[in-house]
């Protein structure tokens, strides 16, 4: 199956990575390779673009778009809390720009093998790099009922959490719980006809937080941006697109922390405390898509993007 994955907010990113054409950027969410061919082809001969992705299959198919501008990319297969260790092994310290663009590719969610999709019936996987051992499989056989409704409400956002991992740790006492489509029943079986009608798929939300839960989703995103904007150089630029309410807040918080760190008392007259701003977060507001984008990219719809200055 050919990557693909129709990039969200490609214009509003790219203009707001005010790119230098002999810059280095990273693209620490490589996936098809969309942001990054936009970001390579703008690039001097002097310009370099790291892509980093967990994906093999990402890093495949960014490989084979980006071919043309294959002596200006680097493509590291890793994680992108990984950033720092990867480009000082190939000898970079500081950067001008970075991408993340979070959540799941359409490529991902179109693979039927991968699991990630409650539209197909397949092995429970969910895995965005394959050489990790904890499965969506793992998590659903093996969790407690608890841990199963923490992350249900958590990561989901699901008013029927409970419910749900009850319907779960019942079903699996009978037999091991092997496929999205058992897994699609038990939820639907959990949910009250009537609420089943309205606001979309019954399996989503639950999906989705089986999903981060795997792959340790907000937990990398929360420990990697402070490291991510002590690797700009004064004027570079830290833009992230979230499709989730808890990955926007994490951003917004660190965004507004690294602006004005200080933790003095508000009735003290002059800070103390030592601790100096980073920056400024750009977008006050996060920019959303355009009518034109929502009316041809679907997926584009929770879509945010913050963008911090490095001072």
């Amino acid at each position: 199956m050919e990557f693909e994955h129709t990039s969200v907010l490609l214009e509003e990113t790219i203009e707001n990575l005010q790119i230098k054409p002999d810059g280095i950027y990273v693209d620490g969410t490589l996936g098809g390779g969309g942001h990054s061919f936009r970001i390579v082809s703008a690039l001097s001969g002097h310009g370099r673009l790291i892509g980093i992705d967990q994906d093999e299959a990402a890093i495949r198919a960014a490989g084979q778009r980006l071919s043309p501008y294959q002596d200006k990319v680097t493509l590291i297969r890793d994680n992108y809390c990984n950033a720092r260790q990867a480009l000082r092994e190939i000898n970079i310290e500081k950067v001008d720009g970075i991408l993340l663009d979070l959540g799941v590719s359409s490529f991902q969610l179109d693979n039927s093998e991968r699991g990630f999709s409650y539209r197909y019936d397949t092995p429970l996987d969910m895995r965005m790099d394959l050489r990790q051992r904890l499965t969506a499989k793992n998590i659903i056989n093996q969790y407690t009922e608890m841990e199963l409704y923490r992350v249900i409400r958590d990561y989901g956002e699901e008013q029927f959490a409970k419910n749900i991992a009850k319907h779960i740790v019942k079903e699996r006492e009978k037999r091991p719980i092997e496929t999205t489509g058992e897994l699609n029943e038990i939820i639907k079986a959990a949910i009250p006809a009537k609420m089943r009608a309205t606001g979309g798929h019954p399996s989503k939300r639950t999906f989705q937080a089986v999903r981060i839960e795997c792959n340790r989703e907000l937990e990398v995103l929360k420990d990697s941006l402070d490291d991510l904007i002590d690797l700009l150089n004064p004027g570079g630029r830290l833009c992230i697109i979230t499709f989730h309410s808890l990955e926007d807040r994490i951003v917004k918080t660190a965004f507004r922390r690294n602006e004005n760190p200080c933790i003095c008392p508000s009735d003290f007259p002059v800070c103390v405390c030592g601790q100096v701003s980073k920056g400024r977060v750009v977008t006050r507001k996060p920019i959303l898509p355009s009518t034109e984008e929502l009316a041809v990219n679907k997926r584009a719809k929770s879509a945010k993007l913050r963008v911090f200055c490095k001072g």
